[in-house]
């Protein structure tokens, strides 16, 4: 299935690509039902053939579905249409950490609030039993 902007997932209108990496692409999305935008994490097709990597997905789709923590993003629900699997989440506005930092660094008041943040998030997750290897992943984009 090729997804592209305006293109249709279940009860998903896709609107923008938001990323890329190698286990797949999220997507900012209209839940025509809802009447509202989330972000839309699609397993790449590869991985969803791997029975291992879709036990993955689903196991880091409950363990962040558990977590409630300002700093980690809410997952709404995981889906399947047609041959796709995906994560439905919270569409959080804002900048990536590469757009956040100028070219001539960030004062270190600004990096010691944004680490803390970080670190938060970390340890809420480490304490609900969310992998090292999720956490990492998810927080190196």
């Amino acid at each position: 299935m090729l997804l592209q902007a305006d293109g249709v997932l279940s009860h998903y209108r896709l609107t923008e690509l938001i990323g890329e990496g190698g286990m797949g692409t999220v997507w900012r999305a209209r839940d025509t039902v809802l009447g509202r935008d989330v972000a839309l994490k699609l397993l790449a097709k590869s991985l969803t053939a791997n029975p291992e990597r879709l036990a993955a997905f689903e196991r880091e789709a409950r363990t962040l579905a558990a977590l409630n923590h300002p700093n980690i993003v809410t997952i709404y629900s995981v889906e399947q249409a047609d041959d796709a699997r995906f994560l439905t989440m919270e569409l959080v506005e804002g900048q990536t950490l590469a757009q956040l930092i100028p070219p001539d660094g960030l004062p270190l008041d600004r990096v010691l609030d944004v680490a803390t943040s970080v670190v938060e998030a970390l340890d809420a997750a480490h304490k609900h039993g969310a992998r090292t290897a999720i956490s990492r992943r998810e927080t190196s984009s």
